[in-house]
């Protein structure tokens, strides 16, 4: 029962966080991009310091420990569906994680850093968003996964 428990948080874990990375591939990019370029630039700066904060990071790291550990201990004592959350924690490391560390990261410091925010935004979101796509597709995938698990 207890395993359970922590394999339903794995899903809700990982589906939240894809949910937050839906919404920026979805509309909130390009809601920033209809306003101008120094205030979507702005805006998005605000955005990153903000998502350093609780709320989101303990999502955004517990949507890898979570599955992580549940698939190990799954494993562990032979539960079928330890390697489905496994896998899920797996995928969501090098799609979502590894993404947001490699790239996306990188482009938020240049965009925080840039002293003229639009022409920073100009060379920021859409690559940022390119790569938000790939974080969003590895989120659902990790969720599905974590959710089979549980069958």
């Amino acid at each position: 029962m207890v395993w359970t428990i922590f394999a339903v948080a794995s899903v809700v874990l990982l589906g939240v966080s894809a949910g937050v990375f839906y919404g920026f591939s979805s509309f909130i990019m390009s809601g920033l991009a209809r306003a101008s370029d120094d205030a979507a630039g702005a805006g998005m700066s605000g955005i990153n310091e903000t998502a350093l904060l609780p709320p989101f990071m303990s999502v955004f790291f517990g949507a890898l420990l979570v599955p992580a550990g549940t698939g190990i201990w799954g494993l562990v004592e032979g539960r079928d569906g330890g390697a489905w959350v496994l896998a899920a924690a797996a995928v969501y490391l090098v799609g979502t994680f590894g993404v947001t560390a490699a790239l996306n990261v990188p482009l938020n410091n240049r965009l925080l850093g840039a002293h003229d925010k639009g022409a920073g935004w100009r060379a920021y979101w859409r690559p940022w968003t390119a790569w938000n796509h790939v974080r969003t597709g590895a989120g659902i995938v990790a969720t599905v996964l974590a959710a089979v698990g549980l069958l």
